[in-house]
């Protein structure tokens, strides 16, 4: 009975000492405390000492993936807020890009009204060629090219290209020459920045001229560039 007391008196100390160290997580002393009753059933005083250790170290587990749960949880909602904010700015972005382009547009359809009159009626051109060529001299060329970088600032407006060749020669061999002075055009044009799509092309072979003089073959020796706005010019290329 004596020794029945002693081992009860000592499970009684073990168990209301304050034997946490500082800084001990909740969870760490209640499985310190589990650990010390179950050990003290099971084994007696020595049962309570390796029953307290097994379960200050289960506690301190579940103390440990708590504080890993509130971690994720926090850097969770701190990244929902970062692509919030992120979905925000680009909203904010593509508005004022927009009112950018409105803008602009505006102010071309103000400070120009007369050119934007005659590009939807059609602003025609020749290229003029030499006679079985199909390339621009360079002055007439560096000249295309310059205005082809215009063109391509301004995507409303559209191309059109018709080629033709004078009578002289065969009917069959001056219909390729006046693909192949078109497509020329075409090239410089789409090599200046004009995406592709914006340019029409055509070929018609020959051209009547007005009389039989070098002069008036030489005008239909060409490519009638036409730039307009909108589906098409309102006038239609005359091929003379």
């Amino acid at each position: 009975m004596f020794k029945k007391t002693i081992l009860f008196g000592l499970l009684a100390s073990v168990i209301s000492t304050p034997v946490f160290a500082e800084g001990t997580s909740k969870e760490e002393a209640s499985g310190l405390g589990a650990g010390v009753v179950i050990g003290a059933f099971a084994g007696g005083p020595i049962g309570a000492m390796i029953g307290g250790a097994i379960g200050a170290k289960l506690g301190d587990e579940f103390h440990q993936r708590n504080e890993q749960v509130d971690s994720l949880s926090a850097s969770l909602v701190g990244s929902k807020g970062q692509v919030k904010t992120l979905q925000t700015d680009v909203q904010s972005l593509n508005a004022q890009i927009q009112t950018i382009d409105n803008e602009l547009r505006q102010a071309r359809e103000m400070a120009n009204p007369e050119v934007l009159a005659l590009l939807e009626a059609g602003i025609e051109m020749d290229l003029l060629f030499r006679t079985d060529e199909h390339v621009l001299a360079d002055s007439t060329g560096g000249r295309l090219s310059q205005l082809a970088a215009s063109v391509a600032a301004n995507p409303d407006i559209q191309v059109r290209l018709d080629g033709f060749a004078d009578e002289r020669g065969d009917a069959a061999y001056n219909q390729e020459l006046s693909v192949r002075r078109v497509e020329y055009v075409r090239d410089v044009l789409v090599n200046s920045g004009i995406p592709a799509s914006r340019i029409s092309v055509n070929a018609h072979g020959e051209a009547p001229a007005v009389d039989a003089t070098a002069d008036s073959y030489a005008l239909e020796r060409r490519v009638s560039l036409t730039l307009y706005m909108g589906d098409t010019p309102s006038f239609a290329s005359n091929p003379r």
